[in-house]
């Protein structure tokens, strides 16, 4: 950790209205991104949004520097703040659901061969294929492909061990496969 996000930390915990701008600048689109992957509508998206730096702020003496970068403890509360949204609001929504336990039947090739050289075309189908998956998946595939955190971090934010990290993404991949296929027939 650096000088300055030590002295950053500090003045946190001490509510200073800069440093809090400053996290909201730093951290602030990222976290938007990702509720906003995790929920239906751009107004619950901004409801939660801001529930999460409440949080953030009122929670930041909790926040311990040696289990976890502060922006992984700001995801992970994204993360659950989302995720409490959501279980709340249990909206009726289908996700696309393997019966016959075909997507085990898809090898590792046809995966990479999905997601080894996305052009134009194929982000927009993995785009749509996201929007069929339940939200902690959406998360993991998220949180692992467009803010890059590590398989450690992922496990740290959900509350999950990185093998099983590992073992859900490698599943929701051939899930977005599979639906890929669907979407394109």
């Amino acid at each position: 950790m650096t000088e300055i996000d030590i002295n950053l930390i500090r003045r946190l915990r001490e509510q200073s209205p800069k440093a809090q701008r400053l996290v909201l600048e730093r951290y602030g689109n990222e976290v938007f991104a990702q509720v906003a992957r995790m929920l239906p509508s751009t107004e619950d998206t901004e409801e939660v949004y801001q529930d999460v730096f409440v949080k953030v702020f009122k929670n930041i003496k909790m926040y311990d520097e040696g289990k976890s970068a502060l922006r992984t403890w700001i995801s992970r509360i994204a993360y659950n703040e989302s995720i409490t949204w959501l279980r709340h609001k249990r909206q009726s929504v289908i996700y696309f659901e393997d019966r016959e336990g075909r997507i085990e039947e898809l090898s590792d090739a046809e995966v990479e061969e999905t997601f080894g050289r996305p052009n134009s075309d194929m982000v927009q189908l993995i785009r749509a294929a996201l929007k069929h998956l339940p939200p902690e998946e959406r998360a993991i595939i998220t949180m692992f492909y467009y803010e890059e955190l590590s398989l450690k971090e992922i496990a740290y934010v959900t509350e999950s061990l990185p093998t099983t990290i590992a073992s859900k993404l490698s599943r929701t991949r051939k899930k977005i496969c599979k639906i890929i296929k669907m979407l394109q027939s």
